[in-house]
Order: structure tokens, then sequence, then C-alpha cells
């Protein structure tokens, strides 16, 4: 949103100044104009560039902001609010300025005579395949409302996941990070003073673990930096192979067979699929395309192959429970109900009762991960803890009592 400021004389002849936002200088002479005011002059106000650049990265538009505004659309629809009129309103009560920009270049183009889902099709990035297509199909069916509500709560609930799984690990990695910056520390700074100790006072029969510490302190105090180099220079090969096809590919197997945790990864790529694929074939989006939109967001290429082949089966008269039974990635008890659904015809029943079970099952998996891991946690924590006290004690002990 850009800042005008402008000179002005208001009904009775009184000389007005001051400053006006607005997304271009027609909007700000129309605003102007409102209020009944006669304009002077009106020049745009220079930005500091820095502050510009660093409050559009700040403000950059989130998920959050696409369910606030979904939801506002949906309001504003069943309010029998006109479309443009709505996306007007909400442009002026939208904090993030970038995403103001986004909903206004939309209003620009309904305005111009496009749809809403060819509006939101101009930003896929922020908005994606999934949600034009639904659109797509709520203005053909006539109930834009519904789907805009499904929308939000779909991307609320995708949201609400993700942001369990990523507290479910955030502490363990803390934990793991700060007990390997400590342990490190400790091989530079103390153990050697206090090994060096032990090692003047002429201990000759130092035990097993005292002499691994020796050693392991030695090399970390004199190759510390060519081991951070090499661990740079791994975690950067990695990320750079992870980004290639056989490197994502191999990534995202890998997650899907982990003990324990692989379990529940593949439960949330389960539930998504089986979410999204109801969805759309409800909405009346055709098979095909609805199974090729699927796996274009199923955020794993073992998946996405899969739906993919279940795409070319059912174009050639095949079935897609046919191909899910294939993988043993896809656990029986969806081609089973999916198999039955496409018998009787009710293929998005059973992928939406195939979506809460797994759901269901990816959410009690997290909580009971979440408790699991403390306990591993402080066990490691002890462990470690055991190794340098007993690594630094026993040589102590063979000292006092040789003496």
């Amino acid at each position: 949103m850009l800042q005008f400021s402008y000179e002005a004389k208001d009904s009775g002849g009184k000389f007005i100044k001051g400053t006006i936002e607005a997304f271009s200088e027609d909007g700000a002479v129309g605003a102007l104009h409102q209020k009944g005011l006669v304009i002077l002059s009106l020049v745009q106000a220079q930005d500091n560039l820095l502050k510009s650049d660093v409050l559009s990265v700040l403000s950059k538009p989130s998920r959050k902001d696409v369910v606030v505004f979904t939801r506002q659309l949906s309001t504003i629809i069943a309010a029998d609010i006109p479309l443009l009129e709505g996306l007007e309103t909400i442009v002026l009560q939208t904090e993030k300025p970038s995403f103001a920009k986004v909903i206004k270049e939309m209003a620009d183009s309904i305005r111009g005579g496009s749809s809403l889902s060819s509006s939101t099709a101009k930003t896929p990035k922020l908005f994606g395949e999934f949600y034009v297509s639904l659109v797509k199909a709520g203005e053909a069916s006539g109930r834009l409302e519904e789907t805009l509500l499904y929308l939000a709560d779909y991307l609320e609930r995708s949201q609400n996941l993700n942001a369990k799984i990523r507290g479910a690990m955030t502490y363990p990695l803390f934990i793991v990070s700060a007990l390997g910056i400590v342990g490190i520390l400790m091989m530079t700074t103390v153990l050697p003073k206090l090994l060096g100790i032990l090692t003047e006072s002429g201990v000759e029969d130092i035990p097993l673990i005292t002499r691994a510490l020796m050693f392991l302190s030695d090399f970390i105090t004199n190759y510390i930096f060519f081991i951070v180099i090499v661990l740079a220079f791994l975690f950067w090969f990695l990320r750079q192979y992870a980004q290639t096809e056989a490197g994502r590919y191999q990534w995202d197997r890998f997650k899907i067979i982990i003990p324990r945790f692989g379990l529940i990864v593949r439960n949330v790529y389960i539930a998504r699929i089986s979410e999204t694929l109801a969805t759309l074939i409800k909405s009346g989006v055709p098979i095909l395309e609805s199974l090729k939109i699927t796996s274009e967001i199923a955020g794993n290429y073992i998946f996405r192959d899969i739906l993919l082949e279940a795409r070319e089966s059912v174009r050639n008269g095949g079935s897609i429970s046919g191909v899910l039974v294939k993988y043993p990635e896809v656990p029986r008890l969806v081609s089973a109900m999916l198999a039955i659904g496409e018998k009787t015809g009710k293929t998005d029943f059973m992928l939406n009762n195939i979506f809460k079970f797994y759901n269901t099952e990816a959410d009690r998996d997290i909580q009971n991960l979440s408790l699991l891991i403390e306990p591993v946690l402080l066990l490691l924590l002890g462990l470690g803890a055991g190794i340098l006290v007993a690594g630094i004690l026993l040589p102590i002990f063979s000292l006092v009592g040789a003496g």
C-alpha cells in the first residue's frame, strides 16, 4: 500500500494537509473525494528502500492469512454482498501490505471480467492448484460459499497437524543440539585440563573409558576446524542431493521407513491424500484431474508415483484400489475400503472414512511420540553425564587408592 501527502480544502473552504494510504493515485483521489475534499496537490511519499524491503519480507503472506481470507470471503458471499465489493472490503482491513496487494490484484482481475478461480490461479505459490480447482468446482456447482468454508477448514487442519509435528520435534532437536554443544565445550576446554592433571600425576592404570575420552578430547581439540568444515560440506552435499529427483525420492522413502516415526509420517500422508481426493471428487472435479492434483500436493514422491499410476489405471478402465494393493507403503485396510467404495459407487464416502481413521491415528501417535521422547532424552542425558563422570572419577579413585 502506498502513502500520499496531500493538500486540500473541505466544503467550508478550510485548508487541510495530511497523508493517506492507497494502492494507487486514483485510489487516493477517490478516497479524498469521498471525504468531500477538493484536492490542491497530491504527492506520493518516498519510503526508505531498506525499510520497504525489510517490511516486505516480514509481511510475507502465510497459510494463516489464506485461511482468514477464505473464511471472510465465505461470510461475504453468504451475506449476498457482491464479490467485487467484498474483496475491496477485505483489502481495507487486511493488515499485511503484501497480502492486501494480492487481494487488490484479484479484485482488479475480477473487475476485468475474470472469475474468482482464475484470479486465484494467478498466484499459484500462495493458493495452489488444489485451492483453485475447488473454487472452480464451487463456482460451477453454485456452492461457492460451502466450498470456501470447507477450504478454510481443510487449510486450518493441515496447518494444525504440521504445527503438532513441528512441536513434537522441536523439543528433542533442542535438547540434542544443546547436549552436542555442551559435549564439545567439555571436550575442548574442561576435559583436557582434568585429564592433563591425571597424566602428570603418574597414573599408569588408566581405565578404558578414560583413555577413550582422552583420545576423543585430543582429536576434537586438534581437528575442530577440520571437523566443522567436513560437517558443513556434508550438510551442503546432502541438501543439494535432496533437491535432485533421485535424492528427493530416497529421502521420501526414508521418511516412511524410519522405525516408529515412519509410521506417523505414513499415516499423515494417507490422511492428507484421502481427504484431498475425497474433497475433489465430492466437489465434482473429474477423477483423472483429481488424481493428478492429489499427486502434486501429496508431498511425497513415493505416493506421488503411486497416484499417477492409479490415474493411468483409471484412464485405461482399471481401478485405484487395484494399484494401491500392490504397494507395501499403502496399508491393506486402505485398498480394501477403497475397493468397496469403488464397487458401491461411494468412493468419496470411503475416502472420507479413511481420512478420519488415519487422521485420528496420526494425532494419537504424535502425542505418544512426544511422551516417549522425554524419557529417552533423559536416559541419553544421564548416560552421557555418567560416561563423563566415570571417565574422570575412576582414575582419581585409582590415584587416591595408590596413595
